[in-house]
């Protein structure tokens, strides 16, 4: 059981988390900038159109995420995790780098409105695939109970890139500071796109994940020994031929969920404190990089308390006390609607968000090694941008006829799926713990 870190591992651990740190600060930038910068990029309308286009701008983040699921899959399986990581940092870079230097639909017309959507698509895509190849870079280099913290480490760096974005973009969309009319903000993606390159630089000089390694190695030896020529279609369809069908169903449904739970906390939300409590764009990034800080303390605490506690006990515990909560948010906001109510509720919802945090090294390890990439990759794509297409589009409709009551149309089904999805994976480790105690040596 491994409880330390050499001083190799530590290094590695340090560049995963400063890279996944730096792919979403230059993610997250134009997400929560999004109230300022889709009246730059995008035709000016009324409030519910503006609320469909802002839908369309936050999913066109997750449009290409399965063909780059397909793609990095593909790569990460066959050629290595760390070619991935490598890529996808650079990948961020160019298109931080781009939304700089690109003139606003006032100079260039809708084609500004096509390059920026191109560049989104890119940064979901890239994004996904760089901070899935982390977590199972770590999985497949570490043993447990020390895999748990350290994989949920990695989330802590993207909550805190989450929240440098919106302190960057707070800052540089400060009205007292630099007025209404300004393009300061473009210093911010300018920053993004530096600290991308630095990072794709640095994650060069990290060594394969080991379990991967190994694995590739034996494969590779048996081809040898049997004359046969290396063939990665022999390899993909005839030595991982483990069934993972229901497996694989299970874990789509845990990576539907947290798509609305971001979706309520960080976009409903601010079109809440927009529409119904009038506040600016620049005050409402404010207010959520508050809300982003409690986000990343409560990751903080659950990637401590993956080291002490299961992690599965620990996403039923999340689950019970996400809807114990937001239960009231209807109740609360028709009595006393307030943008600290707003405040209050989002951070309860980010404290107890229901999704695969601090137990993704379990669901990862019920996938054959030379096939976890791409199929985890996948999934969580497909979930993702199905949730977020649903939920983004779905809300706008179901808030306009239930009010705030419209939240749970979508939350209700996808946390019912979820909790089913849990139990499923609680019953197999269960089951293969009591396979390894039967045929252990010592049994």
């Amino acid at each position: 059981m491994q409880t330390a870190l050499t001083r190799e591992q530590k290094r590695a651990i340090g560049l995963l988390s400063i890279g996944t740190f730096l792919e979403y600060f230059d993610l997250q930038l134009y997400i929560h900038m999004a109230l300022l910068l889709n009246n730059v990029f995008f035709a000016k309308t009324d409030p519910f159109n503006a609320a469909l286009l802002s839908a369309f701008a936050f999913c066109s983040t997750y449009l290409l995420k399965p063909f780059g699921a397909l793609i990095f899959g593909y790569i990460g399986d066959f050629i290595g995790r760390k070619l991935v990581i490598v890529i996808t940092t650079i990948i961020m870079a160019i298109t931080c780098t781009t939304i700089t230097f690109l003139p606003s639909y006032a100079q260039i017309g809708i084609t500004a409105s096509i390059v920026i959507t191109m560049c989104r698509m890119l940064q979901g895509m890239a994004a996904s695939a760089e901070s899935r190849g982390a977590e199972i870079y770590i999985t497949e280099s570490f043993n447990p109970p020390l895999q748990y913290p350290l994989v949920a480490i990695i989330t802590v760096f993207s909550a805190v890139g989450t929240s440098m974005a919106l302190g960057i973009g707070s800052f540089f969309t400060n009205e007292r500071i630099f007025g209404t009319e300004h393009e300061y903000w473009r210093v911010a993606f300018l920053l993004g796109a530096i600290i991308g390159l630095v990072g794709g630089a640095a994650r060069t000089s990290l060594k394969e994940a080991s379990e991967f390694s190994h694995k590739k190695k034996m494969l590779k030896a048996r081809f040898s020994d049997n004359k046969i020529a290396w063939d990665e279609d022999l390899v993909k369809n005839k030595f991982d031929q483990q069934k993972v069908s229901l497996t694989s169903l299970a874990y789509f449904f845990i990576c539907c969920a947290r798509s609305p739970c971001f979706y309520f906390i960080y976009i409903y939300c601010a079109d809440v404190l927009k529409n119904d409590l009038a506040l600016s764009a620049s005050a409402i990034i404010y207010h959520n990089f508050w809300v982003s800080i409690v986000d990343m303390l409560g990751l903080l605490f659950l990637a401590y308390l993956s080291s002490k506690v299961y992690p599965i006990r620990i996403l039923k515990a999340k689950f019970i006390l996400f809807f114990a909560c937001i239960v009231f948010f209807p109740i609360v906001m028709h009595s006393y609607p307030s943008e600290s109510v707003v405040f209050f509720f989002q951070c309860l919802a980010a404290l107890f968000v229901f999704d695969d945090i601090p137990a993704s090294p379990i669901f990862y390890r019920h996938f054959p090694i030379m096939k976890r990439f791409t199929y985890t990759s996948l999934l969580s794509a497909l979930a993702k941008l199905m949730t977020y297409v649903i939920t983004s589009f779905g809300l706008v409709y179901a808030t306009k006829y239930f009010g705030y009551y419209g939240i749970f149309v979508i939350l209700v089904p996808v946390g019912g799926l979820y909790y089913l999805a849990v139990r499923y994976f609680d019953r197999l480790e269960g089951a293969k713990q009591a396979f390894h105690q039967i045929h252990s040596p010592s049994s």
